[in-house]
């Protein structure tokens, strides 16, 4: 039961519908299809400021009430390897994509009917000026310590996780459902869907590989044996792939990483935690590869190198304030695939599908890569001489 309701689940419930329903209906139904995803695209983009309002500003609040030297290098680490694995992925998906002969969605396809109506929900401000008020209103906060506002931020991130959980989240596999509705009605599908597949397993193999370097860098650079972390993140990884949450296999990380010799207590009772909400890179190095293929799918080219670098040094600071939920990463960053990549609701909804039939190995490769962050961050106190806290463990 736990397993059907699932989102990872619902979705593929829901690409599998979306493409009986197209390939066996007619006009009319299309209409009927069309006009309830277009509905539902409008409404999903109306959140995307709101998403980045409620996500970006009380993240950069929280990192200026409780800065500290050990903080600061946990969120640069953090963000390098967020932005590390994007470049990784960015040069990867350059190497890659065009040898895997995607023909593009737009060649030879049955025509799609008019929409019954067209209802244009209208953002309440562009997803760049939603950014930049993020990033002002936090500093701000942060500046003058300001709790009035940092507490308004803090209950409004609530209401804006409650309106992704209880709106987008419900609704995403109806709206997956139609655009692969619309998909197999055109005919694409089945020239493109064995691609996804494809993509996926080439994604998976790139999380071994970022682990594999992010666990060398840190055993040379603390002088350790990185393997004394990794081998006791097994337990870990196998939860995460089961659960999709970095907060539910927090616990069995810490124990994994407390049984290490080679980590401080205190930084593992610190970083873990820590990284386990600002270190994505998993997540990021996937959403990077599936943007390139999406665009090389429904608009046949590949971003220039120019937009895929802002965005993958944009997509790091949007992963700090990802929300918790699956999907978390892409749906923090659907102004990013909109406004820099120049992605339509098609684009959007195509990410998300993929996105999250693969989650669980994304977010496998985050609380793995934290083992390694946190091994970074004891050998820069052994370094600089930061001495060790005595304290009782989390668990």
């Amino acid at each position: 039961m736990s397993i059907l309701s699932s989102l990872p689940m619902r979705l593929l419930l829901g690409v599998i519908l979306g493409i009986g329903v197209g390939l066996n209906v007619g006009e009319s139904v299309m209409q009927v299809v069309l006009t309830a995803k277009s509905l539902m695209g409008s409404l999903i983009m109306f959140c995307v400021p709101l998403i980045i309002i409620g996500f970006i500003a009380p993240s950069i609040t929280r990192l200026g009430k409780h800065a500290s030297v050990m903080l600061r290098v946990a969120v640069i680490l953090a963000y390098l390897s967020s932005i590390g694995a994007a470049f990784f992925s960015t040069f990867a998906g350059y190497a890659i994509i065009p040898s895997l002969n995607i023909v593009p969605a737009v060649d030879g396809l049955k025509a799609l009917p008019k929409l019954l109506f067209n209802l244009n929900i209208a953002p309440i401000m562009s997803v760049m000026s939603a950014l930049v008020f993020s990033v002002l209103i936090g500093l701000a906060a942060a500046w003058t310590k300001s709790e009035t506002i940092t507490k308004c931020l803090e209950e409004f991130q609530k209401m804006v996780l409650s309106i992704v959980t209880k709106i987008i989240i419900t609704i995403l596999p109806l709206f997956i459902a139609c655009t692969f509705c619309g998909l197999a009605y055109e005919g694409s599908i089945t020239k493109q869907f064995p691609v996804f597949l494809m993509v996926i397993a080439i994604v998976m193999v790139g999380h071994y590989i970022w682990l594999a370097l992010l666990y060398s860098l840190a055993g040379a650079y603390a002088g350790a044996n990185p393997m004394e972390v990794l081998k006791h993140y097994g337990p870990a990884y196998l939860t995460a792939v089961g659960t999709m949450s970095s907060a539910a296999t927090l616990a069995v990380a810490l124990n994994g990483a407390l049984k290490s010799k080679v980590l401080r207590k205190d930084l593992v009772n610190f970083g873990v935690p820590l990284f386990a909400n600002i270190h994505l890179c998993g997540s990021v190095l996937t959403e990077v590869f599936f943007v390139m293929v999406v665009s090389q799918v429904l608009y046949g080219t590949l971003p220039t190198m120019g937009n895929m670098v802002l965005f993958c040094l944009l997509l790091g600071v949007f992963a700090i304030g990802a929300p918790g939920v699956p999907g978390g990463t892409v749906m923090a960053s659907l102004g990013l695939i909109t406004s820099v990549l120049g992605f339509d609701a098609t684009g959007t909804a195509l990410m998300l599908t993929i996105f999250a039939l693969q989650d669980s190995f994304g977010t496998a490769c985050n609380v793995t890569g934290d083992g390694a962050l946190t091994l970074m961050l004891t050998g820069y106190a052994k370094k600089n001489g930061v001495e060790e806290v005595e304290e009782v463990s989390v668990l």
